[in-house]
């Protein structure tokens, strides 16, 4: 087991839970139903008897069935191809609304605007008609409708609704441009879109609905950002006004646990993004996390600047409702002082970052005279924690601590996190997600401190279908077999084991990299950068020196006679990034070579360039 290196990590620990904390926790009843004395015990627990923990977590959540399942949990076809909730019968909207119809639901601020907020019983309201609607204009249970929006209280209501009428939610980000708009359109077999006419970031109005445009998406439902704004659309397209015309009340589309409500992205090494469904039962692993490792109760505020286009919007929807708590929603920016003011005056109880977000408020200063002492704990995801980073933000709400969470779409949720009712560590993990379990191996195969994690399946959000490849391909073929012989599941992040039960991530062991909590591949990148005149071969590159957020790194083969300088030529790759892909992937160095390294199958050999680089800072 590793040692802790004393010049990575400040502080040993920095949250420490009293006994009379630890019992008003989630985790307390749990353990109390388990039957175990120890957190250790009951992961132990949760890992030996997953069906028993996904029972229980089911029940503790309260969901609504229209017909029970007869067992939560089926492995006659193997661990690849579990049956969760076996005839059973629900629609997981329907579960979203049991928390008093006046609560708050949402509370949301646009920038420089007032704060406002959704009950339950609107939310639910507006949901219906949303489902409605789509019924009424012809869209079938199964349709695929993408949402190309910021995540507004509009937004949850259409995600909601369109779940609620039997069709599949499609996720894309609004930072994308049109070209991966269109491919992630063709690949979910979209027939309709939700879209707004602009967004608003930092005050500047950036295309939307343009960008819809130029992607020729199908038939588009139009947001103003104004009430009563003038349109021009595209011929088959309404306005929201026009879609929302009827007002009648809906009930839900049943579906069977395994179909699906919602399509997310993923990226591979490919070049084209994964197309991975999420099924009626994905949210109960969103809100089974948020309830144990999050310590989500009734009542709670989370805030978690995202996007439905990346699996914590959905998460942050299923996390907060399912829970009977509320989601608080900015439209704009997380960068300033206004959104510190936002945490500040929604009483926020969690807060949720990507690390990156942690070191400009750090470094801006811009969190000075915000007063945070309703934040009960902050979680990070996305990126690679820097452990001084998050001291400093756990003493902007008086020492409270930080749930470091990672896992990926394909997983609905994390697969190692952390819990309040252990000692955290700044920029560590404190566990395995309850009711999953992995091991980590060494280049032979065999266990080690530190090296490739595999997961140890089955867990209600494994993905187990892949629109666009083979997914035991992906995830199963050629993966070795755990110390006890299990099937393990492949998930490409490098992983170190330190001492006491504590874990520390190192980054991806494949080509994927997480770049501002976006996953993309490298593949994706270096197809954008090949139109970049004067460059004849581009490797792309994620580097953590130091720890902390990945940086984007760019080994470039130029032609003959290249006139352009490396600044130049820098800024015309990040032009061609922000063209063609996405604005917020940022070149953090351009390197010029003659060749780039290859194995003797002529792949780029980026682990090597990884190595090289961090070797000669």
């Amino acid at each position: 087991m590793n040692s802790w290196p004393d010049q990575k990590l400040e502080s040993l620990p920095a949250w420490v839970p009293s006994p009379d904390f630890i019992r008003t926790t989630n985790i307390a009843w749990l353990m109390q139903r388990a039957g175990v004395d120890s957190y250790e015990a009951l992961h132990a627990w949760s890992a030996q008897n997953r069906e028993a923990f996904w029972t229980l977590a089911t029940e503790r959540l309260g969901l609504r069935f229209r017909n029970a399942c007869s067992r939560t949990m089926d492995l006659s076809k193997g661990v690849e191809e579990p049956h969760w909730l076996v005839d059973a019968r629900l629609n997981i909207v329907e579960s979203c609304f049991a928390a008093p119809a006046d609560s708050p639901a949402i509370i949301h601020q646009a920038e420089g605007g007032p704060l406002a907020s959704l009950s339950v019983g609107e939310l639910q309201a507006l949901t219906e008609r949303v489902a409605g609607n789509l019924r009424r204009r012809g869209f079938k249970p199964g349709d695929a409708l993408a949402i190309i929006m910021p995540m507004t209280a509009e937004a949850v209501a259409i995600y909601l609704g369109i779940i609620q009428a039997g069709c599949v939610a499609v996720g894309v980000a609004d930072s994308f441009q049109p070209k991966e708009i269109a491919t992630r359109l063709r690949l979910a077999r979209a027939v309709g879109v939700f879209t707004q006419a602009v967004l608003v970031r930092g005050g500047k109005a950036l295309a939307l609905y343009a960008n819809v445009i130029a992607a020729e998406a199908p038939p588009a439902i139009v947001l103003p950002i104004r009430e009563r704004a003038s349109l021009p659309l595209r011929a088959g397209d309404c306005t929201w006004r026009d879609f929302l015309e009827s007002a009648d009340r809906f009930e839900a589309e049943v579906r069977q646990p395994s179909d699906p409500l919602t399509i997310l992205f993923s990226s591979g090494t490919t070049g084209e993004p994964k197309a991975m469904p999420w099924t009626q039962s994905t949210p109960i692993k969103c809100a089974a996390d948020a309830h144990f490792h999050q310590d989500i109760h009734p009542g709670d505020v989370l805030v978690w600047p995202t996007n439905l286009g990346w699996m914590m919007g959905p998460w942050l929807v299923f996390a907060s409702l399912l829970n009977r708590a509320t989601m608080g929603l900015y439209y704009g920016a997380p960068t300033g002082a206004e959104f510190g003011r936002f945490v500040q005056q929604a009483k926020a109880t969690m807060l949720g970052v990507v690390p990156s977000l942690v070191r400009t408020w750090r470094n801006t200063g811009c969190l000075k005279d915000v007063d945070w002492h309703t934040i009960k704990l902050f979680s990070s995801t996305g990126e690679c924690s820097h452990p001084g980073d998050m001291q400093w933000l756990m003493s902007l709400a008086g020492g409270r601590p930080v749930i470091e969470y990672c896992g990926g779409t394909e997983i609905g949720g994390a697969y190692i996190t952390g819990t309040v009712t252990r000692p955290c560590v700044p920029g560590t993990f404190n566990t395995p997600a309850l009711g999953l379990d992995f091991v980590i191996l060494d280049d032979q195969g065999k266990p080690a401190d530190q090296g490739e994690l595999f997961l140890v399946p089955p867990s209600i959000g494994l993905s187990t279908t892949l629109l666009n490849q083979d997914h035991h391909k992906v995830y199963f073929a050629g993966t070795p077999h755990g110390p006890h012989g299990e099937v393990l599941r492949r998930h490409g992040d490098q992983m170190e084991a330190l001492s006491g039960g504590y874990w520390r991530a190192l980054g991806r062991a494949d080509d994927t990299m997480n770049l501002g909590g976006i996953k993309i591949s490298a593949a994706e990148i270096e197809r954008v950068l090949q139109s970049v005149p004067q460059v004849t071969e581009a490797a792309a590159i994620a580097v953590s020196p130091g720890g902390g957020p990945s940086r984007l790194v760019i080994y470039a083969v130029c032609s003959a006679g290249r006139t352009l300088g490396k600044a130049e030529l820098m800024a015309a790759m990040q032009n061609a990034i922000k063209r063609d892909l996405n604005p917020l992937f940022k070149i953090h160095d351009l390197v010029p070579v003659e060749a780039l390294p290859r194995t003797p199958t002529n792949k780029v050999m980026r682990r090597a360039l990884r190595e090289q680089y961090l070797t000669h800072l």
